[in-house]
């Protein structure tokens, strides 16, 4: 660390991985008063470099418990639920544009490239590229919901379609796409119209809590962490609402193991009135609303490594994003996403860690020996549907 008057502390001898050099003074008082708040306030505004390698940075500020809670900040995070929490459609609209709505052609320098999926990938065993991970995620989301050619699939929170086109082409369903920002929206209904998809793929401009009908499959991809603190059930009985009953969905979804607040850097600079929920409180959630948990898998070691490629993607591709709109992609722009980013992907791999990524498949109401195998051998056999149709319409 390098300070304000010239003085410097060396933590370990030799060169060092990163050094946070202060600007001024007021820092000082910020890291007092909030914590790793005030670090990485200081950080955005420019009051506070970090040199060298800012993931390092993140990982050793958690080692050392910087990123335990502050009184202070735990008052923030409380006046950010009230201005912003998620309770209604209109404040849930607002929450994902603010995110969401930055433009296609910025998720695009740095999301893999076409089906721009932005969550956790699956890094099975031979994965190369961020390309072939996200793939491998949707084909396995589409082995366990056993997807079947003409199947009505609903696609909860459908992004920028990227499940949706892939599990048309290479399953034979048909998707419907639930999506709260119209920007998105728009692009997907671009996209379905230029390959000529109308009759088998659409999308809807509405919230997630907006159960029109019914479907024979429900997927969830990174949904529930936008129902908001006090939404989990009623998002969750909407989840149920669209299953038709024997039905199979699946969510996919950043959870915390025990009962803990939301991180209130992500909550303020990223994702306004997000939530991250407890798996034992959605499994009750999921209880009450009449459905059955038939799986969990646990890919926390999976996001950390999605985060590593995104941020590598965001930091050599940054000159291209900020010619996107030099005023909104500036440089404290490039801070908070970068520490975003980076922070998100040491938090996934931190040992201290309590955040995690679950996949849970349940059906609405028990399933028999006759509706669901008996085994999870199927998960392990790719299925005879897809062998037959070919890699390349795979869009």
């Amino acid at each position: 660390m390098r300070f304000a008057d010239g003085g410097e502390l060396r933590v370990h001898g030799g060169d060092p991985a990163f050094a946070l050099v202060f600007r001024g003074t007021r820092p000082y008082w910020r890291i007092a008063a909030f914590g790793h708040i005030g670090l990485l306030e200081s950080y955005f505004d420019g009051e506070i470099d970090v040199e060298g390698d800012l993931a390092r940075a993140m990982a050793a500020g958690m080692e050392g418990g910087m990123a335990d809670p502050k009184a202070l900040v735990a008052v923030r995070n409380r006046w950010h639920e009230l201005r912003f929490g998620n309770r209604t459609w209109e404040q849930a609209k607002k929450n994902a544009e603010l995110h969401y709505a930055l433009g296609t052609e910025f998720y695009r320098q740095w999301l893999d490239d076409p089906l721009m999926m932005y969550t956790c990938a699956y890094w099975k065993e031979g994965t190369r590229t961020l390309e072939e991970a996200q793939r491998n995620k949707i084909e396995h989301v589409a082995e366990k919901l056993r997807l079947a050619p003409g199947e009505e699939v609903v696609d909860i929170g459908s992004g920028f379609g990227g499940f949706m086109f892939h599990a048309h082409e290479r399953f034979g369903v048909k998707v419907t796409g639930i999506n709260t920002t119209t920007s998105q929206v728009e692009m997907v209904r671009r996209e379905i119209a230029r390959r000529r998809l109308g009759g088998a793929l659409e999308v809807i401009d509405t919230d997630f809590r907006d159960a029109r009908r019914e479907y024979d499959k429900v997927v969830s991809i990174g949904t529930l962490e936008h129902a908001g603190r006090d939404q989990l059930a009623e998002v969750v009985r909407a989840h149920a609402k669209f299953l038709k009953p024997g039905g199979l969905g699946m969510l996919h979804f950043i959870g915390h193991v025990g009962s803990y607040q939301t991180e209130f850097f992500i909550r303020k600079h990223v994702f306004p009135g997000g939530w991250i929920p407890g798996l034992a409180d959605t499994i009750a959630e999921m209880e009450r609303a009449g459905l059955e948990v038939l799986d969990i898998e646990n890919l926390r070691r999976h996001y950390a490594l999605t985060l590593d490629a995104w941020g590598e993607r965001f930091d050599r591709n940054w000159e291209r994003i900020r010619a996107l709109d030099p005023r909104k992609f500036d440089e404290r722009f490039r801070r908070v996403w970068r520490s975003y980013l980076y922070g998100c992907a040491e938090m996934f791999r931190s040992p201290r860690g309590y955040t995690h990524l679950f996949q849970i498949v349940f059906s609405k109401g028990n399933v028999t020996r006759a509706s669901y195998p008996m085994s999870r051998g199927f998960l392990y056999e790719q299925p005879a549907y897809a062998q037959e149709r070919s890699p390349g319409l795979a869009a």
